[in-house]
């Protein structure tokens, strides 16, 4: 069962390194540790815990452990918020990363859920996770 939540977990960086063209697995994780860090704190209750069970187990305890926001930030906020935590970013570079890690995300969740995901955060999240809904 290890080896199950190791390739997993390799696979989901694998990924995140692809979509973001980040340069080694680590650059990958260290993007996917923050906003994942950050999704959790805009997620409660039973879509929170459904999203950690699609998730590696390393990444799953990140978001239901989440940094702490005291209010939902909007898309431009979440990607400033990114930048903030990640040494060396930018606006534009959080961006990249956020991207890459919500849409991975988003594959791995499948669409019922992430429609239950995006109902929980403000307008304008469907675009992060690589998933323009219809207005």
């Amino acid at each position: 069962m290890a080896a199950d939540v190791t390739v997993r977990r390799e696979a989901f960086l694998q990924h995140v390194k692809e979509r973001g063209e980040y340069g080694t697995l680590q650059e990958a994780e260290r993007a996917a540790r923050v906003v994942l860090a950050l999704l959790g704190a805009h997620l409660v209750g039973e879509v929170r815990a459904q999203l950690a069970a699609r998730l590696p187990e390393g990444f799953a305890l990140i978001l239901l452990n989440p940094l702490q926001s005291a209010e939902p930030l909007p898309p431009e906020r979440f990607v400033r918020a990114t930048a903030a935590w990640i040494e060396g970013a930018t606006e534009q570079t959080a961006a990249w990363d956020v991207s890459a890690v919500l849409s991975t995300v988003a594959d791995a969740t499948g669409d019922d859920l992430l429609e239950q995901i995006l109902l929980q955060l403000p307008a304008g999240y469907d675009l992060l996770f690589g998933r323009p809904q219809p207005t």
